[in-house]
This record gives C-alpha cells, sequence and structure tokens, in this order.
C-alpha cells in the first residue's frame, strides 16, 4: 500500500503546483473515516481508496481526481456526507466523489428496475465529467485484483460476469486497452477457469519449447527497420489469453488452429515513419490479405490509432504487427485518461464524446429497464465499422448496422424520416447491412415515419430507442383517438349532456394527468364503461343492471386514418380488408383486434369487449390471404402472375404448401385496396386455365 508521502510525492512529480496540504488532509481523511474497517483480504479498507489514487497518479490525473479517488468510499460506507467533503475539499471534489457513490452498486445483471436506475444515473454522471468513469473503472480494477478472497464462489461470479459485461467494454470504449485486458483476464479466470487453466498452459509450453522464439522475431523486425534509417522500438508478446478464448469461441476453433499467437508492436517518432515501416515489413515478408487495418488515417471511436498487418514470418510462422507512433501508442494503451494529465490553469478536455452523448439519447429515449440495459449493453460492446456521407463526414457504427442504424447515427429527425438510402451511389433497401468506407446518402420524406419492421434489422441501441419512442408516441395518439370515439359513444348513454367541466372532473376522479391519458385509458381498456361513467356522472351508474348487454356500443366506431399494427391490428386468422363487415375484440392494454364479422375466433368464444367498428370512408390498403391451385406445368406461375400484375396487386407472401401431380397448392398474400378489389381478382384467378381452383382464405 503506498504511503501518504508516496503518494503526494507521485503527484508532485508531474504536477508541481499542486496543493499538498490538501492531499495529505485528503489521505487522512479517508483513513480516519474507514477507522477500523476491514476488507475481505483482512487489509485495512482505506488500502483500497489508497491503491485506486496510486492508479490515478500512473495515468497522470489532475489533484481533484487523486483526492476523489482517496474518497470514493467514504460517503457510502461510512458517516461522511457530501457536504463535509465540499467544505472541506471543495465544489469540485464534491462532485466527483457524488458522482462516483451514485455509481456505487451497478448491478447491470439482476435486470431489474434498480438495476436500470443505477446504471442511468452512471451514464448521466459519466456525461458531466468523465473523471467519474475513470475512478469507477480504478475502483473496478483493484476490486478485481483482489477478488480472489472473496469466498463465496457465486458472488466472484457475479462481479467478474458484471466486469466481463459492463466495464471492461467501457474501458476498450475510453481507449483504457490496458485496464481492459486486465479485467478481462481476471473476470476470465473467474468466469471460464477450465479455459484459463487450459489456455494459460498451452501458452506456458509454448513458451518452454521455443524458448526466445518471440524475441527472436521482434530483433528480426527491428534490424529490417533499421537497416531502412528508421528508428524504432519494437516488443513481442503472446496474445491476450481471452482474446484468444473469444477467438475460438467466435470461429469455432481450436487452439492449434489459431495462428497468429503472437503480436509485435512497432513504435516510431512520426507518421510518416509508420506508413515507411509498413512498406519496408511488406516487402520483408509476405502480408496476409484481408488483415490489414489503418486505424491513424480513421481512427476508432476512442482515439485509438494504430496499423494492423499481419505477416507470414518463416517456417509458415503468422504473427501480428502494430505500428504506432510512441504518442500514439501512450492514448491508445490510457485512451482518454491520457488527456486528463494535470495542465497548469486547470484547462481539461471535453469529456462528452460522441458514443457518450449517444447513450445518454438512448437513456432519455428508453420506456423500461429492459430497454434501457438492452440498448446500453449494445451501444458499447460491438466491434466498429467505419462510414461516410456524401459530404465526406466519418460515422462509426457497430458491425451489421444498416442504414436505418446510420441515418439514426446522423440525427433522431434523419432516422425518423428515411425513406430510402443511396449507397456508393446505388439504391438499395433501408435494411441493406453498411461494410467498411460506404458512402451513405439517406433520402427523407417529411411526412414519413420510423416503420415497426424496422425494430426487426436495426443494431444500434439509439436506433431502436429512437424507433420505439416514435412508434410507442404514434400508438398513443392512435388508441386515443379510438378512446375518444368510445368516449362519445359512453358519454351519449347518460342522462345528460357532458361537457368540458364534467371531463376535467372525471380526469381528476380517475387519479389522471390531463385529457389524452383518459383517452388512452378508455381507448386501451383500462377502464370499463361503468368507470367511465361514474367519472363522468357520479351516481349514473347506481341504476344500471350488471349485464353486458347495456355496455354494447350502439354505433359503429371508424377506425379510418389509424395504422395496421399501431392503432390497431388486423387479425391474422381471417384477414379482414376494407369492405368487409368486422368487430374489434378489445382487451386491457392491447391493440383492438378486428376480425371479420364471420370468423371462426368469435364462434368459439373469446373473453374480451366487443367493439362494433367500421372501416370508415375512403379506408383503403389491407392483405388479402388466398390459397390457389394450380396446375403443375410451365408458364403456370407466369400466368398467375401476369394476373394479379394486370390487377394492381402487389404480392408479399408466395409459398408451397403442397405438392398433388398434377397440381400445386399455393398460399399467396397480395396488398388490395379493399374487398372489391380482392373479389375482381379471385374472379380472374378463377377464369384462368392455369388456376384450378382460387379461395380466399
Amino acid at each position: 500500500m503506498l504511503r501518504q508521502y508516496e503518494l503526494v510525492e507521485r503527484v508532485k512529480e508531474y504536477a508541481p503546483q499542486a496543493d499538498e496540504a490538501l492531499l495529505n488532509r485528503a489521505y487522512v481523511y479517508t483513513v480516519q473515516k474507514h477507522g477500523s474497517q476491514k476488507r475481505a483480504s483482512g487489509d485495512p479498507y482505506f488500502s483500497h481508496p489508497v491503491e485506486v489514487a496510486g492508479l490515478m497518479t500512473e495515468l497522470k490525473l489532475d489533484p481533484q481526481t487523486i483526492i476523489t479517488a482517496l474518497l470514493h468510499d467514504t460517503v457510502e460506507d461510512t458517516l461522511a456526507t457530501i457536504e463535509e467533503i465540499e467544505k472541506l475539499f471543495g465544489p469540485d471534489v464534491a462532485r466527483l466523489v457524488d458522482g462516483v457513490t451514485k455509481l456505487s452498486k451497478i448491478e447491470v445483471m439482476t435486470e431489474n428496475e434498480r438495476a436500470a436506475e443505477n446504471l442511468r444515473k452512471f451514464l448521466l454522471a459519466m456525461s458531466e465529467d468523465l473523471r467519474v468513469l475513470l475512478v469507477k473503472l480504478a475502483d473496478r480494477l483493484h476490486n478485481m485484483r483482489t477478488l480472489h478472497y472473496i469466498k463465496k464462489e457465486d458472488k466472484r461470479r457475479r462481479i467478474a460476469r458484471e466486469t466481463m459485461d459492463i466495464y471492461a467494454p467501457l474501458a476498450e470504449r475510453v481507449g483504457m486497452y490496458e485496464y481492459m485486458r486486465e479485467m478481462q483476464l481476471l473476470a476470465f479466470e473467474q468466469l471460464e477457469p477450465e479455459g484459463y487453466a487450459t489456455i494459460t498452459g498451452r501458452l506456458a509450453q509454448i513458451r518452454n519449447q521455443e524458448g526466445g522464439h518471440v524475441d527472436a522475431i521482434a530483433l528480426s523486425v527491428k534490424q529490417a527497420l533499421t537497416e531502412a534509417g528508421l528508428n524504432v522500438e519494437v516488443s513481442g508478446r503472446e496474445k491476450h489469453p481471452y482474446s484468444i478464448w473469444h477467438k475460438m469461441a467466435e470461429r469455432h476453433v481450436t487452439f492449434e488452429q489459431i495462428t497468429d499467437i503472437m503480436a509485435f508492436r512497432v513504435l516510431t517518432d512520426s507518421v510518416e515513419e509508420c506508413y515507411k515501416a509498413l512498406g519496408v515489413l511488406h516487402t520483408t515478408w509476405q502480408s496476409i490479405p484481408g488483415r490489414f487495418k489503418d486505424y491513424i488515417s480513421t481512427p476508432k471511436s476512442n482515439g485509438y490509432q494504430s496499423l494492423h498487418t499481419s505477416l507470414i514470418y518463416e517456417n509458415s510462422m503468422r504473427v501480428e504487427v502494430q505500428i504506432r507512433t510512441r504518442e500514439m501508442h501512450r492514448t491508445n494503451e490510457f485512451g482518454l485518461a491520457a488527456h486528463w494529465a494535470y495542465k497548469q490553469g486547470g484547462s481539461r478536455p471535453d469529456g462528452q464524446v460522441g458514443w457518450l452523448r449517444d447513450l445518454i439519447e438512448i437513456v432519455d429515449a428508453s420506456h423500461d429497464a429492459e430497454e434501457l440495459l438492452e440498448h446500453t449493453k449494445m451501444a458499447i460492446y460491438q466491434d466498429r465499422i467505419f462510414a461516410f456521407t456524401p459530404k465526406g463526414a466519418l460515422f462509426q457504427l457497430p458491425k451489421g448496422s444498416t442504414a436505418v442504424d446510420f441515418a439514426y447515427a446522423v440525427h433522431t429527425n434523419l432516422g425518423n424520416a428515411a425513406v430510402g438510402v443511396k449507397i456508393n451511389g446505388r439504391h438499395m433497401p433501408l435494411r441493406t447491412r453498411l461494410s467498411n468506407g460506404d458512402v451513405v446518402e439517406i433520402i427523407k420524406s417529411p411526412g414519413s415515419e420510423p416503420q415497426l419492421s424496422w425494430l426487426g434489422f436495426v443494431v444500434t441501441g439509439k436506433a431502436r430507442a429512437s424507433i420505439r419512442r416514435a412508434v410507442r408516441a404514434k400508438e398513443r395518439a392512435e388508441v386515443a383517438e379510438i378512446g375518444a370515439k368510445l368516449l362519445d359513444e359512453i358519454a351519449g348513454r347518460l342522462p345528460a349532456r357532458i361537457g368540458k367541466k364534467a371531463i376535467d372532473g372525471a380526469i381528476q376522479r380517475l387519479d389522471m394527468r390531463d385529457e389524452e391519458d383518459l383517452l388512452f385509458a378508455v381507448g386501451s381498456a383500462r377502464l370499463t364503461d361503468r368507470q367511465v361513467m361514474e367519472a363522468l356522472m357520479p351516481g349514473s351508474t347506481a341504476e344500471l343492471p350488471d349485464e353486458p348487454e347495456w355496455t354494447r356500443v350502439e354505433r359503429a366506431i371508424s377506425i379510418r386514418g389509424l395504422t395496421p399494427g399501431v392503432g390497431f391490428e388486423l387479425a391474422s386468422c381471417c384477414h379482414p380488408v376494407p369492405g368487409d363487415r368486422i368487430v374489434g375484440l378489445r382487451r386491457p392494454d392491447h391493440k383492438v383486434e378486428v376480425h371479420t364479422i364471420d370468423c371462426l375466433t368469435l364462434a368459439n368464444g373469446v373473453d374480451a369487449d366487443w367493439l362494433d367498428l367500421s372501416w370508415g370512408e375512403r379506408t383503403t390498403g389491407a392483405v388479402g390471404h388466398l390459397q390457389l391451385v394450380l396446375y403443375n406445368r410451365p408458364g403456370t406461375l407466369a400466368e398467375v402472375t401476369q394476373i394479379l400484375a394486370s390487377n394492381r396487386a402487389n404480392v408479399t407472401n408466395l409459398q408451397m404448401i403442397q405438392r398433388d401431380e398434377p397440381f400445386g397448392t399455393y398460399i399467396v398474400d397480395l396488398e388490395v385496396n379493399d374487398l372489391a378489389h380482392l373479389t375482381r381478382i379471385v374472379g380472374a384467378l378463377r377464369a384462368s386455365e392455369a388456376v384450378a381452383n382460387a379461395e380466399r382464405i
């Protein structure tokens, strides 16, 4: 454990103007407050914050961050208060300690409301000052180093899983690769003890068998670069055990099949020398196609810069080489923390980086705990690709991202208005997955809205959260519109006319926020007709019978203007189309389900309120479901599709379900305007010699 004078000396080495008295006071304060508290290892508890502060000095962070590290557990684990800390150490330290305290119990793996709220606080605190995250990462790293002292295996595994899923990815996203690798290794040891033992054992075996093989290759690389006139440092190492395990699992290969176990790093003086070194290596040894990555011209979102290439060394051995400047190396290993080195005048960089802004937007858009946890994990734990706007602006996205993900990455409003896309100048579907270097032009329309179907292919948390928020808003508006029609019908049964005053009174009696809340509750069947009538006119239901007949709607409710799948759902059992006589089934917190009046589902009895519905004037658009029996001969399908095309019907699904020579039975889904349109199509099909039978299902 660092002694008091050692810690102060470390800070004074890189920050000579630091307040030595304040640092001493913070050290003594944490020792006094934690007192006789012990850790699982048996060490005094204050040894933990002191070691965390030591980790912060290794990153050369400013004195306020060092003091925060010393005090980060005092508010949670002792009688200290934020007010007391502000009085003794100033508002900046108090704010940072408060931010770290809010993050103290993030139990994201429990996936409950408390976990989501903790994660919400975590992200918001990070957005205000990234130093909060740096202290928290150092806190977690030291806890992982002492994890083996905890006796309960399930607790060790829970902490390790939390570290692997949240903290290691966060360390990677802010570019702190040293922290990320050590966290992953320590967590890997707890989560996969057999895999850890196997891989570390095999690596030790390779070291014993091949002796100084790594050093020999590093020397060869340095010699080749030195002869080319480059002043470089070359170091070699084996691949990280967890990295090997992850690659084995991802590619479904054995240890023996992984060929690039060894990796080498070349440090140069300038960017120009990086590319010159790359040229020397590629002319000295054969490079492996597809394994070159240039993160200098297009850095990762966390600021990481390096050239990556893989070479075939002697005896067909594959080795990975990373080439970077010395300045890049420091930034790559310690990421954003490298920019927080103490500076005169108290200047510091903006911690609100781009991906963090996206996370904050996800926090605002997420509807519940599960969504928040799903979207944030998705946003911090995915490999990246690079895509460009037509004007050359660079956006980084997770692998597998689509044009819709790109649109939302540019701006939420652009994603909401997207109707098409050009990728590298060609019109493509919005669901098209992007590749590295694609130039993406989003085509938008002011009147368009996000589609629910987009959730089936988008991969970014920001896109999913934005789509769900927009769809929920539209759904709420359409359900409220149904509720308004129902409220008019219910009010019509009361003995007196209902005005604004009665509605305001009902809102108050039902403990609603406003009229929209009331209409939504009525439309989503959260309130019964009797409850609504009683709220509008107290005492009006006293003489009403209990039988359901009195609640039946007397006037058909129009669904004109509502969107299938949002305000209501067309039942898949009978596939109603405009022109059919329809009824609606209404259940609490479910969309109104629209059936044809002769649907067998209704005949079998259902536990739901019935609504008499009408399509309304000029309601068009639905999917007709047909069963066709066709003669199995050349040209049959071509003739059928010609009939459908001439009748302006778009086929959304075509499936053969049975073959009985000389016939084939097909199910066809068609977009039609109304019942008359569908009937006309069925008649045309029946008249064709290619069709043995055509029936609407």
